[in-house]
């Protein structure tokens, strides 16, 4: 017969763990430990708390930033999984030194962080400067879009949203007709027809959303966007905002990092509401210099310095911005690629009829398509990105039926061909100057080094931070999240790169 040793679950057993000996130097928690302990200045949170004489004795700031940055590391973004770490995981037992804050109380310290998320921010950046791990002359930007705690059923621009409410209305009104007849024949019959209580939640839970919505639709304005035309709202998140990409299209914002090439640490981080990038580069500079300038950098930290950033970024307002600070900037345009001699047996998928197979008829002053039908004049000049054009547009009918539509417009919304035909170009003109700095050998050597410069940057992030999703809501808290996991990426930076964290 088997013979088995015995247990018992009734036992009472005492393990006993020095707290101290489980942030072993070279880790993670090691490296937030000692930094936390002897490079932050968390003495900035002090003002909050009045309790020195009156009042119950509140978490230490230490602990909670702690529990904080762990737990991102570890890809633990909501303040529930925080406490119940801190109640089940020996190496948040040893952070906290056995304390076990509550979800709220996590949740409501990183909510609150606005004033002191930069110093902090800047803390870890001086630990980077003062351990070389920043270059000082090569940098990049690029964005990464993330889905935020919004739902992108509630967006529209305030007439689809009245809209929606007069539906929900309407529906509401219609399950009440139906609720007042069920009722009759409850009356007849004497017992109540089966589903009559899952209509009344459904009444009641519609008539909610719709209050919701009048309220919100009151409480606010239109949102108007850079172009000053009205853009889609959001009741859930307002500062949120629709972005689309490789993944799909959904409710978030669109992450920005400032990257230093030589240990790939980020200078600076920001959460946009806004997909498009064409606007992002002055605000984003802005700041950086603001983060050099507080770790005793200078004002012109950035100056001669090379600086690239993709094609959507690509717009007057950025290479004015560039031209202003003095970066040696690489900012190519949308079709760049179409002219480097590298993708020249490239197959361009998504390119049209160019405007070469467009017949121009100088009497008429007017275009002829590939198949015969003729082009006006929609507008007779236009700068954009200091080119100026000239607009000619087809009749919609012609292009309704068209049987080349399909090589000719784009999918989706086009009704019909317009054409931009450029005229000239405004003097000192910064487009066409970028676009002879990329085309030059100088230029291709240089842009592509932008890829292995901020790219493994969000990899590192979303794929091995698991940061796939904000969990809070409005620019503001968004933002302290992402500078929060901008933080945990440089602290992984300097666990690396420097002895004086544990790394032999």
């Amino acid at each position: 017969m088997a013979k088995y040793k015995s247990y018992d679950y009734s036992q009472r057993v005492m393990i006993p763990i020095s707290l101290d000996d489980q942030l072993v130097p070279g880790t993670f928690e090691f490296a937030i430990h000692t930094l936390v302990e002897t490079q932050m200045d968390t003495s900035i949170f002090d003002v909050r708390y009045r309790n020195d004489e009156v009042g119950r004795s509140a978490y230490d700031p230490k602990v909670l930033l702690k529990i904080i940055l762990f737990g991102y590391s570890r890809g633990l973004t909501t303040s529930r999984k925080l406490e119940r770490a801190c109640r089940e995981n020996v190496i948040f037992m040893a952070l906290t030194c056995g304390q076990q804050p509550d979800h709220s109380t996590i949740a409501a310290f990183v909510s609150s962080m606005k004033d002191e998320i930069f110093p902090l921010f800047r803390d870890v950046l001086m630990v980077c400067e003062e351990s070389s791990l920043l270059g000082g002359t090569f940098f990049a930007l690029d964005g990464c879009k993330i889905p935020s705690n919004a739902s992108m059923d509630m967006s529209g621009k305030f007439s689809d949203l009245e809209k929606m409410k007069e539906n929900i209305e309407k529906k509401v009104k219609q399950l009440l007709e139906e609720q007042v007849d069920a009722d009759q024949k409850d009356d007849e019959d004497n017992e109540a027809p089966p589903g009559s209580s899952n209509r009344e939640k459904q009444i009641e839970r519609l008539q909610k959303k719709a209050g919701r919505i009048k309220d919100w639709l009151n409480e606010n304005e239109p949102k108007i966007g850079k172009q000053g035309r009205e853009i889609k709202s959001n009741i859930t998140d307002n500062d949120s905002g629709v972005m689309v990409s490789s993944h799909g299209t959904f409710q978030g914002y669109n992450g920005q990092a400032f990257v230093d090439s030589k240990h790939q640490v980020i200078i600076h981080g920001e959460a946009f509401g806004v997909g498009q990038d064409h606007h992002l580069i002055p605000p984003m500079i802005d700041e950086a210099k603001e983060n050099m300038k507080a770790i005793d950098l200078g004002d012109d930290y950035f100056a001669e310095k090379v600086f690239t950033a993709d094609a959507s970024y690509s717009s007057t307002v950025s290479l004015k911005k560039c031209q202003e600070e003095r970066l040696d900037a690489y900012i190519p345009d949308r079709v760049f690629r179409m002219r480097d001699p590298k993708f020249k047996r490239r197959k361009w998928k998504s390119m049209r009829f160019p405007l070469e197979a467009f017949q121009y008829h100088e009497e008429t002053d007017t275009y002829i398509c590939p198949n015969g039908k003729a082009l006006k004049l929609n507008f007779k000049t236009v700068e954009v990105n200091g080119i100026i054009y000239r607009g000619y547009r087809a009749d919609e009918k012609d292009c309704t039926s068209c049987k080349l539509r399909e090589k000719c417009l784009r999918k989706g919304s086009a009704r019909q061909r317009n054409l931009r035909v450029p005229v000239g170009s405004v003097i000192g003109n910064l487009t066409k100057m970028m676009k002879a700095k990329i085309d030059s050998e100088k230029g291709r050597k240089i842009y592509p080094q932008r890829l292995a410069v901020v790219e493994p940057v969000f990899a590192n992030i979303k794929t091995q931070k698991r940061m796939d999703r904000f969990t809070l809501r409005s620019k503001i808290k968004v933002d302290i999240q992402w500078m929060l996991y901008c933080m945990v990426h440089n602290i992984g930076k300097i666990l690396k790169n420097c002895p004086d964290y544990g790394v032999t």
